[in-house]
């Protein structure tokens, strides 16, 4: 494994990569949701929905985008896991803001995770998965996170 502060600064970089595929997704902005992930990325969307490649990931959103108003994330890292030097995982809970509105749809909380690899001595995007959080039975949950998330708006 890397010393400390490599390690800290391989995180640094993975946040900045997540960060780089939500700001794409927020500008709606397929080529930049797209450009942080691997040739054979994987995304795993809300929906159960699989895009398997970047070139497919680009097609797809790019036809969401220009077919639906998606509404913008907001989001806040949990952890970032170092697996090794080349491997990595990030936890993140995410919420939406439809448009024409100012406050978070809770029906719209998720999970996000992502698995990093460094490729050629730069982290990409191998997998992001977005899992709702539902919290069924547990409405109690429900609030916590969307309180949460709101406190970042």
């Amino acid at each position: 494994m890397n010393s400390p502060n490599s390690q800290s600064l391989d995180k640094k970089q993975i946040e900045a990569l997540y960060q780089q595929f939500l700001d794409g997704w927020n500008s709606r902005d397929a080529e930049a949701l797209a450009a942080p992930c691997t040739e054979d990325a994987v995304l795993i969307g809300f929906d159960g929905s699989q895009n398997i490649g970047r070139a497919e990931i680009l097609a797809t959103l790019s036809q969401i985008f220009a077919d639906h108003i998606t509404a913008p994330y907001v989001s806040k890292v949990r952890e970032v896991r170092l697996l090794n030097s080349d491997a990595a995982i990030l936890r993140a809970i995410v919420g939406m803001v439809p448009p024409g509105q100012v406050d978070i749809a809770p029906a719209l909380n998720a999970i996000q995770t992502i698995v990093a690899a460094r490729v050629d001595g730069t982290w990409r995007i191998a997998l992001i998965q977005t899992t709702p959080a539902q919290f069924h039975g547990r409405p109690e949950l429900v609030k916590q996170l969307t309180d949460e998330l709101r406190q970042l708006l």
